[in-house]
C-alpha cells in the first residue's frame, strides 16, 4: 500500500467545510515586521524589549537564546564565527549584536504582562499588593484574535461528537491569507494512530526502509499525507517550508530531500513525524467556523507541539492546551463530553 495515497474513512457529521486539494510545492513565508527596539542586553543575554501595541510603547525584559553558527560563514557573509569568550553571540562586521529569538515568545511575555496588568487593575483585587508577571516557561499557550501560520486551532465542545475532529488539535500549516488561490490548511496533532510506517507495507522504498520505523498519525479527512520534521537549532533546511522557528512541513514532492539528509546525518528519522491525511479550509470557511465557536484560535510554544511527537504527550495535549490558556478555556477542558 503507498502511505501517499492512502484514503482516510472519517466521516463529517458537522458543518465544518473542508476544501478538496492541497498544492504540494511549497510557498516561502515571511513573518510581518514588529515594531521592536532593543533596548540593552548583558552578559547573561538577558534583555529588555520595546514594542508598540495600540495602547501604546510596552517594554518588558525576556532572555535570549544565542544560536552559534556551525557552518562555513556567519550569515553576514564575512566569515566571522562566534568565539567562546563571547557566549556563543554572533556579531556582523560593524560589531553590532545579532541575536536569534523567536518573536511568539516576545508576544506571549507581553500577552502575560498585560494580563496580569488587568488582574492588579481589577477593583476586585484592589487590596491585594502588586507583584510582578510570572516568567513565561517553557511551555505556554494563549488565544489570539486571527489565525495564522504556526497557531493551532483547539476544537470546542460544538465538535463533541463529531467523530473526525471531537476534541482535536490542528497546527496550522500555512494561514491561506497571502494566496487566496489557496485556503489555510493544516494537520491534527493528538490523534496518534499507534502504527508504523512498516505496517503500511509502503511501496515507497524511503518509507519502506529509511522511515520504517516511524509513527503514523491521523492528519485530517482530505487525501494527501505529509510530515513534520524538528530542525532544532540547526539553519533552514533547503525544500522545506518553515511553520514555526525549529519546525518545517513536507509533503511528497520533499519525501527524497528529508531521505537524503537522515542517509547523511543531518537528520535523524526520529525528529520526522508522518501524518496520514489532513484538514483544510477555504479561507471564509474557515472565518466562519470560528466566528461561530468551533475552534479556539491559540499560539502556542514550541516545546508543546515538540512534546506533541511523544503518542502519550499528543493524546493529552487538548487539555494542556486549555489549561494553560486559562480562564474559560482551562473551564471547558475539565468538562465532560457533550452528546451530540
Amino acid at each position: 500500500m503507498d502511505l501517499w495515497s492512502v484514503q482516510v474513512k472519517h466521516c463529517i457529521k458537522s458543518p465544518v467545510l473542508l476544501r478538496n486539494s492541497f498544492p504540494e510545492k511549497p510557498i516561502s513565508w515571511n513573518p510581518a515586521k514588529s515594531k521592536i527596539s532593543l533596548l540593552g542586553i548583558d552578559e547573561n543575554r538577558v534583555f529588555e524589549i520595546k514594542i508598540r501595541s495600540s495602547s501604546g510603547f510596552r517594554s518588558f525584559v525576556v532572555r535570549a537564546v544565542g544560536k552559534k553558527n556551525h557552518g562555513n560563514s556567519s550569515s553576514s557573509g564575512n566569515g566571522d564565527r562566534p568565539s567562546p569568550e563571547d557566549g556563543g553571540k554572533e556579531s556582523n562586521s560593524s560589531g553590532s549584536l545579532r541575536i536569534n529569538l523567536d518573536w511568539r515568545e516576545v508576544r506571549a511575555n507581553l500577552f502575560a504582562r498585560e494580563q496580569a496588568e488587568k488582574v492588579e487593575s481589577d477593583p476586585q483585587n484592589k487590596g491585594a499588593s502588586s507583584h510582578e508577571s510570572k516568567p513565561l516557561g517553557s511551555k505556554w499557550a494563549h488565544p489570539i484574535s486571527v489565525p495564522e501560520t504556526g497557531c493551532v486551532l483547539v476544537a470546542t465542545e460544538k465538535l463533541d461528537g463529531v467523530r473526525t475532529f471531537e476534541r482535536t488539535v490542528v497546527l496550522l500549516l500555512r494561514s491561506g491569507t497571502r494566496h487566496p488561490q489557496e485556503g489555510p490548511f493544516g494537520v491534527v496533532i493528538n490523534r496518534p494512530l499507534h502504527k508504523k510506517i512498516k505496517h503500511m507495507k509502503p511501496t515507497n522504498l524511503d518509507l519502506a526502509t529509511t522511515f520504517s520505523d516511524c509513527s503514523l498519525h491521523f492528519g485530517g479527512p482530505l487525501e494527501a499525507s505529509m510530515f513534520l520534521l524538528k530542525t532544532g537549532g540547526r539553519a533552514k533546511l533547503p525544500g522545506f517550508e518553515e511553520v514555526i522557528p525549529g519546525l518545517c512541513f513536507g509533503a511528497r514532492n520533499s519525501l527524497d530531500e528529508a531521505a537524503e539528509l537522515v542517509k547523511k546525518g543531518v537528520l535523524n528519522p526520529q525528529d520526522f513525524r508522518f501524518f496520514v491525511g489532513y484538514a483544510g479550509w477555504q479561507l471564509d470557511q474557515l472565518r466562519e467556523e470560528i466566528k461561530s465557536d468551533y475552534w479556539y484560535v491559540a499560539a502556542c510554544s514550541s516545546n508543546l507541539i515538540y512534546g506533541s511527537f511523544s503518542d502519550s504527550s499528543s493524546e493529552n495535549l487538548w487539555e494542556e492546551i486549555l489549561q494553560l490558556m486559562g480562564g474559560q478555556y482551562s473551564e471547558l477542558s475539565r468538562k465532560p463530553k457533550q452528546d451530540m
